[in-house]
């Protein structure tokens, strides 16, 4: 009986061991992906449009203190015709601050100066896991403050965001950011819902999200349930508009559905056709500049 007890004991003391490094992994999976390099995000970038505004824009890149002390590099693209008016654009996870250049081009267009920066563990940006919102949200309040620190003479001021930077807006707005408006592309009203939708597109059982969470709790000191942007409408006023690709099967369209269903100040929502991820702005720039000039112009 002895000697069954220990072999028990040592079976059990192995799948533990398994199940937390299982944990540990996912948890990197989950937060630490590969990241695109800025020359890479530019050069996906240029395949697409024309990007040689950035070159007689931008001027040179400064670093942001955010949450905690993490320092974001961001950079200001100045308008040809001097104006007060300012856009903060978020990217996408994997991508950078090159991947923003799609929205820039058209807030340029209607009289914007853009500002561009890398979320944490992004571009140039030192590493750092993704919380999906949580701690982003908070960098982007450090950003907004530094921006109208270092701009003083600001008119108007908005945020911009996708998927990610999308999720980093909305969960922005629950602190009661000084801002003018908010836009939100392609983003998800919790994290939660996504993962465990993409678990079973992938025929993963879905569970594996409930030890990716607790493997980012032990392991990074954040809960991947807490990344909920459809909670932080509630109680704010800020003008939000939601643009959404109607062929999203990553993120799904109802997820800007139901946050626009939430929102409770001036809100719009507006699906584009035949955009899967991310590409709305790629695949119809007019219609969706056509969006953000009406949105605007309610403000």
């Amino acid at each position: 009986m002895g000697k069954a007890v220990k072999i028990a004991a040592t079976i059990a003391a192995v799948l533990l061991v398994l199940a937390a490094g299982g944990m540990f992994w996912l948890a990197g999976f989950t937060a630490t992906g590969p990241r695109q390099t800025l020359d890479e995000a530019r050069a996906w970038q240029q395949g697409r449009y024309d990007t040689s505004f950035y070159d007689d824009l931008a001027e040179p890149e400064y670093t942001v203190e955010g949450d905690g002390g993490y320092l974001l590099h961001a950079q200001l693209l100045r308008n040809s015709e001097p104006t007060d008016r300012y856009v903060i654009i978020s990217h996408g996870y994997t991508d950078n601050r090159m991947g923003s250049l799609k929205y820039a081009r058209l807030y340029l267009d209607l009289g914007y100066n853009c500002i561009i920066y890398d979320l944490r563990g992004h571009g140039e940006n030192e590493p750092a896991p993704t919380t999906y919102g949580i701690r982003e949200a908070r960098d982007l309040l450090c950003v907004i403050e530094d921006t109208r620190e270092r701009y003083p003479r600001i008119a108007q001021l908005g945020i911009h965001g996708e998927s990610l930077g999308a999720a980093t807006t909305v969960m922005s707005l629950a602190y009661g950011p000084a801002i003018d408006f908010a836009v939100a592309d392609c983003g998800y009203a919790s994290i939660e819902a996504v993962l465990r939708h993409g678990y079973e597109m992938a025929g993963v059982p879905a569970f594996l999200f409930d030890l990716a969470d607790l493997g980012c709790r032990m392991r990074y000191g954040f809960a991947l349930k807490d990344a909920r942007p459809i909670d932080a409408l509630d109680g704010s006023s800020t003008p939000i508009l939601f643009i959404h690709g109607a062929d999203d099967q990553f993120i799904l369209p109802e997820n800007s559905q139901h946050m626009c269903e939430r929102a409770q100040g001036v809100h719009a929502i507006h699906l584009i056709d035949g955009a899967g991820h991310a590409e709305s702005a790629l695949v119809a720039p007019e219609l969706y500049r056509e969006y953000l000039e009406e949105f605007l112009s309610q403000l």
